[in-house]
């Protein structure tokens, strides 16, 4: 059985997510955590992603919140 790519998948795990969006894993998970959203989905301990909403979700801006950017710092960009 061939696995489907993860741009392909409609649900993905939070690793999933975190890899394909290239976002701070510890600031994604806590979002997950603290507050009640729309693309995620409970599935006893786990939680799934669902990929179509967290897409809306990041392009209503909340991108540059959860985006992984060790490199951008104001202070090596000015260096």
């Amino acid at each position: 059985m061939e696995e489907r790519k993860l741009e392909e998948k409609e649900l993905l795990t939070v690793e999933e997510a975190i890899t394909l969006f290239n976002l701070s894993r510890g600031k994604f998970k806590r979002l997950i955590r603290e507050v009640e959203l729309s693309f995620v989905l409970p599935y006893g301990k786990q939680r799934f992603i669902v990929r179509e909403e967290l897409i809306r979700y990041l392009s209503n801006g909340e991108q540059e919140n959860l985006i992984n950017a060790k490199f951008k710092t104001k202070k090596r960009l000015e260096a």
